[in-house]
């Protein structure tokens, strides 16, 4: 991706791979950018899904007409910088008016070199996507649009699909860091044992170590390249897989060592992409998803409870489940159920182990900017941490590291 920051907006062209071509004016910063085109339906949150770094190398269509009304700030950024390849809105906010903005989204655009378009007909675009599936997408603007169109849909085409790669250790944290407790554990009062987590970064969220700390947990985010030792060596009370992007038939050593986590019975939380890997290590399949689902508005029925969550999601790949849902299978690792389903189309969004301390959802329970339908996986998975805690194998599986 390359781009300056514009003095004013000119002439941008956005293509897709199949030939579509929109013309608008550029949004951000000025040059050309190609990713995978999707569309999120979220009407709030476009500072947490540009900060996503699930949304790596993806171009993101926002189905909201009006973008950037609230500016951006500080507190809102789920990570250090701006992941998103490209960013497309109808209608940009002419200023940013909100007692919470410290600048303007067109601005943190163009800093961040995020080339984007503008004054097109997304609900066309979005339409088009919904029919055709999730493609390739370059946006030119400046000198960049002024190729022909047969050459920048030839672009388009040579740059890699998303399905193969891998993509988790290029927004992973590189060194490990410590987010300390910042509650009493699990909110029952300072007398209990203090509890740590491992939480593995393969493109985590700021908001879900920040959440796990309230309920006081000693969260160390460890690099995505992490071995089962860097894991074990932390001491802890369970492990958590987070979201992130890319293909996760990829990922072999991700798969490799959360099977040891599994093996040890050591209680595991994943979500997103942390759900398909969990799928991978009980031996299911992963396949791509048509569209995948973005925004904050996705129907989730909690099979066990019978309540429907309203939640949010990022992804495009999904857990390929071999019978029927409400039918468990048996793994390497014992029986396996679907705990939540999709209302809108059926897909797998959780996982519950019978045998092992293990649960996942495909969604966001930390759901910045919203809903929180989902947090009370938090203390689900606390709950887990507080009941395996002291147990012999647990501390057997510690002396062994």
């Amino acid at each position: 991706m390359t781009g300056t920051t514009p003095p004013d907006r000119t002439r941008a062209v956005l293509v897709l791979e199949d030939g579509r071509v929109f013309t608008g004016r550029s949004y951000g910063a000025v040059g050309s950018t190609i990713g995978e085109a999707v569309f999120s339906t979220g009407m709030t949150g476009y500072q947490e899904t540009l900060t996503d770094p699930s949304y790596h190398r993806q171009v993101v269509v926002m189905t909201a007409p009006h973008i950037g009304n609230t500016g951006v700030n500080s507190g809102d950024m789920e990570s250090k910088q701006i992941w998103v390849a490209g960013f497309v809105v109808r209608d940009p906010a002419i200023r940013p008016s909100n007692w919470r903005s410290q600048g303007d989204l067109e601005q943190a655009l163009a800093d961040h070199g995020v080339v984007g378009i503008c004054e097109l007909d997304t609900r066309a675009l979005t339409r088009h996507l919904r029919d055709r599936g999730a493609m390739r997408v370059g946006i030119f603007s400046g000198g960049a649009a002024e190729a022909g169109t047969d050459a920048l849909e030839h672009a388009v085409q040579q740059a890699p699909r998303m399905a193969g790669q891998a993509l988790a250790a290029e927004v992973s944290t590189r060194e490990a860091y410590l987010v300390p407790a910042a509650g009493p554990p699990s909110g029952e009062g300072s007398a209990l044992p203090k509890l740590t987590v491992a939480a593995l970064d393969l493109g985590i969220k700021g908001m879900t170590p920040a959440l796990l700390s309230r309920r006081g947990i000693d969260v160390h985010v460890l690099p995505s390249r992490s071995t089962f030792t860097d894991v074990m060596a932390v001491r802890p009370d369970g492990v958590f897989f987070s979201n992130g992007p890319g293909d996760p038939a990829t990922a072999d050593a991700e798969v490799a060592l959360l099977q040891e986590v599994l093996q040890a019975r050591v209680p595991f939380f994943g979500i997103c992409f942390g759900n398909q890997l969990l799928a991978r290590a009980l031996g299911l399949e992963t396949y791509k998803l048509a569209f995948g689902h973005r925004g904050i508005n996705q129907p989730v029925l909690d099979r066990a409870t019978g309540k429907v969550e309203v939640t949010s999601h990022n992804h495009g790949f999904a857990v390929d489940w071999p019978g029927e849902v409400d039918e468990p299978v048996s793994t390497p690792y014992g029986s396996v159920v679907v705990s939540h389903v999709a209302l809108n189309d059926g897909v797998v969004e959780g996982l519950s182990c019978l045998d092992r301390p293990a649960f996942s959802v495909q969604y966001h329970p930390e759901a910045a900017a919203g809903p929180r339908d989902a947090a009370y996986l938090f203390d689900r998975f606390t709950s887990m941490l507080r009941e395996h805690q002291t147990r012999p194998d647990q501390e057997a599986g510690r002396a062994e590291t």
